[in-house]
Parts: C-alpha cells; sequence; structure tokens
C-alpha cells in the first residue's frame, strides 16, 4: 500500500539518492554569496520532498547558513532540475 495524499504526486521529474541535480538557492562563488544554480547530490528522497547536499556553503531565504549544507525542497519544486551538465571526475570524488 502506498503512502496516502490528497492529490497525486506530479510523476514528471523523479530523483534518486546519487542523482546530481541543480538547485536554485543562495550560495558561495568565489567568496562571495550569491543567488543562482547551484550544483549538488541527492542524498534523501521521500514521498513529498528531496535533500540535497553541497559541498559550498548554501543559505536559507532568511540568511541563516545551513551547517550541513543540506536543503530540503518539495518535488514539485521549480528551484531544483536535474543536472545540465556531466560533473568533473574530481567533483564526483567523496572525500
Amino acid at each position: 500500500m502506498g503512502i496516502p495524499f490528497m492529490n497525486p504526486p506530479d510523476q514528471g521529474t523523479t530523483f534518486d539518492v546519487g542523482d546530481t541535480v541543480e538547485v536554485y538557492c543562495d550560495h558561495e562563488k568565489n567568496g562571495q554569496r550569491i543567488r543562482g544554480w547551484q550544483k549538488g547530490i541527492v542524498v534523501q528522497v521521500d514521498a513529498k520532498m528531496v535533500a540535497v547536499q553541497f559541498r559550498t556553503n548554501v543559505y536559507l531565504t532568511d540568511g541563516w547558513m545551513v551547517p550541513d549544507h543540506i536543503l530540503w525542497y518539495p518535488l514539485n519544486s521549480q528551484h531544483i532540475r536535474p543536472s545540465q551538465r556531466k560533473m568533473r571526475p574530481q567533483d564526483a570524488k567523496s572525500g
């Protein structure tokens, strides 16, 4: 039996743990805080939300830095998309 919901989730885009995605968020680039698309890796997916972890500092909309570098988004958010380009080999290494 599946998880109950009032409206069926949009099945247009699905994410799996380990997928490389891009997220529109506040993050650091070249020592400055900017708002734009940042590449991350999906670390958890449930029926409604997807968690993405980043290698750089990311911030909540109210300005707080996220200590674990993980942001959560609804599955149907317009602020998350599959990565538009492949990760470089050195980016894919865990370390």
